[in-house]
């Protein structure tokens, strides 16, 4: 039987509130896929939402303050309707369809999940919000996508992996990663090596991200046949590229003429991702953003899409949307004198 509590509220005694709900699953699924390894997700809710569940087969009883049962109920009914979808529950599923169904998103966490990239030997990786959901639709819809956002909201990982996944399909020939490099300036020069060697550190992470969708061999296969290329954005100048699925990364480090020379890149069979954050802009600051003005040039036309990512898309340490937050009060506060 439940336990007899009482909640406080501004100092009355309330009585909390009960509600049974009976769950239904379907294809050999059970209820102990809901509650997870040792209870772990039914108690990682019981956390989130401070009420008490009580499961007596497919039966279950939440307890607590009224709005957060109403809330709990709803939520359970959906990591069952995910667990009949056969979409696999896990502690960051159960937290990130907390934080969707927080937000009041348009769309069901089942919704966002159902999505899938498959890159190396089968791994799939997946939406964790609604704005990547939307990012990886406009992506596949577009030639051009402007993924623009905050740290953390995987506008460069997600953009990877479409690329990892055409080129398993066949639907591209090569993946070409770019990157300005403006943090290093004049001084490349006076660094040792050619000018991979140079500019290596600040393509580290676009490696790093390969490294886990296609493995270190693989990658190096690739990149040594060319099907992977690399290069530093100064680089690309008199190029064209066809059948070709190209990742421009930082872009707000591109002035508009750098911009202008890039996109005009595109090729036949091509489809090119920018990727930026406006909030971290390392030009000079007599230097406009490429990445800035570009939308007052291209917005509206057919083909060209830009996807924009909040401090809800961050799926890092739950303190970096707290952090990205936090600065963009700052900003704003800033910006308005206040």
């Amino acid at each position: 039987m439940p336990k007899n509590i009482r909640l406080k509220k501004r100092g009355e005694v309330l009585s909390p509130v009960k509600q049974k709900i009976n769950l239904e699953f379907t294809g050999g699924h059970s209820v102990a896929e809901l509650l997870g390894d040792r209870d772990e997700l039914i108690k990682m809710v019981e956390r989130k939402y401070n009420v008490e569940v009580f499961v007596l087969g497919n039966e279950m009883e939440i307890l607590g303050k009224s709005g957060n049962v109403r809330e709990v109920s709803k939520l359970i009914r959906e990591l069952a309707l995910q667990i009949n979808l056969g979409q696999a529950l896990n502690t960051q599923k159960v937290s990130d369809s907390i934080k969707i169904m927080k937000s009041r998103s348009g769309l069901e966490p089942h919704e966002i999940f159902e999505d899938k990239i498959i890159v190396n030997s089968g791994k799939k990786i997946k939406p964790r919000t609604e704005g990547q959901k939307k990012y990886i639709d406009a992506i596949k819809d577009n030639t051009i996508i402007f993924g623009i956002g905050p740290a953390g909201t995987g506008k460069t990982y997600l953009a990877l992996a479409m690329a990892v996944e055409a080129l398993k399909e066949d639907k591209i020939g090569r993946i070409i990663l770019v990157k300005p490099v403006v943090e290093a300036g004049e001084k490349l020069g006076f660094l040792p090596g050619d000018i991979y060697d140079k500019v290596n550190p600040y393509l580290r992470p676009l490696y790093d991200a390969l490294y886990e969708m296609l493995d270190i061999e693989k990658f190096q296969k690739y990149m040594d046949m060319g099907i992977i290329e690399v290069v530093p954005l100064a680089y690309m100048r008199g190029r064209t590229l066809n059948d070709s699925f190209i990742v421009l990364d930082e872009a707000q480090n591109t002035s508009p003429e750098q911009m202008k020379m890039f996109l005009t890149r595109l090729g036949f069979g091509s489809k090119m991702v920018i990727t930026g954050d406006i909030t971290q802009i390392d030009l000079p600051q007599d230097r406009k953003s490429g990445l800035v003005l570009v939308r007052e040039i291209l917005e509206g036309i057919e083909g060209i899409e830009f996807s924009f990512l909040t401090s809800l898309d961050v799926v890092r340490h739950e303190l970096v949307q707290k952090i990205v937050d936090a600065y963009k009060i700052f900003d704003d506060r800033e910006n308005t004198g206040q």
